[in-house]
């Protein structure tokens, strides 16, 4: 959900895609790990009489979900907390498998609307972006960290080319007075930038992308994800991953590769040394990405640069975790 469109809605991506491939059963057992404002979760109710466990790390998003867990009782249950940590969440719950997860990578758009949340570019807020509202925040790393760690964290998570530029510049204004509002880092961001103002895309974007990223460590949630949705399926149990930029779709890609019948070509996010298996875990519903329709493009413009992952459990115990846990 990476902010590099001029408009948002609150529409879910590719919900029919993800319900179609969920294929929620009556008395089934489903995770939406990334409940947000549980649109994914709705869909799956109305789609069968099932029961849903909700996930979010969110506490804003766990006391919104209040008036849906009323109109659904019984059924849904939304509990604080990560993703990452859905295999041991439900076990505790007294749930040892279900027949289906749903992740929705990113930050969503009710948090990227919300300037006091201070993921925004375009609303000045206060410099944040905690998903958890705990934490180290962004205003920390911007005024704390050294200028080498500040240009790796853009280039590795904001795929930013200028980024040793975009260091150096932070690191100049920050010794003037600590950074502490969005407007303020986006607007260094933009007039350090080659191309400036008038480039395609706001130049803030992979830099704010980057921050968030870490701050969360989003890349390495998605993986302890990954490894505990591997836990967590009963066999013939589906998983569906919506990602919004190529690092996440980039994990999940090489994830499923090495956990399906196909050959594992590793990364620096999944080295093959830990993703090679004997026996495969997952068997892939379609190879490649399911993109959005251009009908849902034209509807909801931030969805053009979501991708869909589909893959179904196998009857195989679960793999080493590659999370690096």
């Amino acid at each position: 959900m990476t902010e590099a469109v001029p408009a948002f809605s609150h529409d879910p991506v590719l919900i029919d895609e993800v319900i179609g491939a969920l294929q929620p059963r009556d008395g089934g057992a489903y995770v939406d790990g990334t409940f947000g404002a549980g649109s994914y979760t709705r869909a799956i109710l109305d789609a069968a009489d099932c029961r849903v466990w909700a996930i979010d790390r969110d506490p804003d998003a766990v006391r919104n979900a209040a008036a849906l867990v009323d109109e659904y009782a019984g059924r849904l249950t939304v509990i604080e907390g990560r993703f990452g940590d859905m295999a041991r969440i439900l076990h505790e719950n007294g749930v040892s498998a279900v027949d289906g997860i749903a992740l929705d990578l990113g930050v969503s758009s009710m948090q990227l609307d919300d300037a006091a949340r201070g993921f925004s570019f375009r609303n000045d807020g206060p410099l944040d972006m905690r998903q958890e509202q705990d934490g180290p925040s962004a205003a920390d790393l911007v005024n704390e960290a050294e200028e080498s760690i500040l240009a790796d964290i853009i280039y590795r998570y904001g795929e930013e080319r200028q980024a040793r530029r975009i260091a150096r510049a932070i690191v100049a204004a920050r010794a003037d007075g600590p950074l502490t509002r969005t407007g303020e880092l986006a607007n260094i961001v933009r007039d350090t930038y080659r191309g400036g103002r008038n480039a395609r895309t706001d130049p803030a974007t992979k830099t704010f992308q980057a921050i968030r990223i870490h701050v969360n460590d989003e890349l390495g949630e998605l993986k302890r994800g990954l490894d505990a949705a591997e836990i967590l399926l009963a066999p013939g149990g589906r998983l569906a991953v919506v990602s919004f930029h190529s690092l996440e779709d980039r994990i999940v890609k090489e994830f499923l590769r090495a956990r399906s019948d196909g050959q594992p070509t590793g990364s620096r996010h999944l080295p093959v040394a830990d993703a090679r298996l004997s026996d495969p875990t997952f068997r892939l519903i379609k190879r490649g990405a399911i993109k959005p329709a251009r009908e849902e493009e034209k509807r909801n413009p931030r969805s053009r640069s979501a991708r869909l992952r589909v893959a179904e459990r196998s009857v195989a115990p679960h793999a080493k975790p590659a999370g690096g846990r």
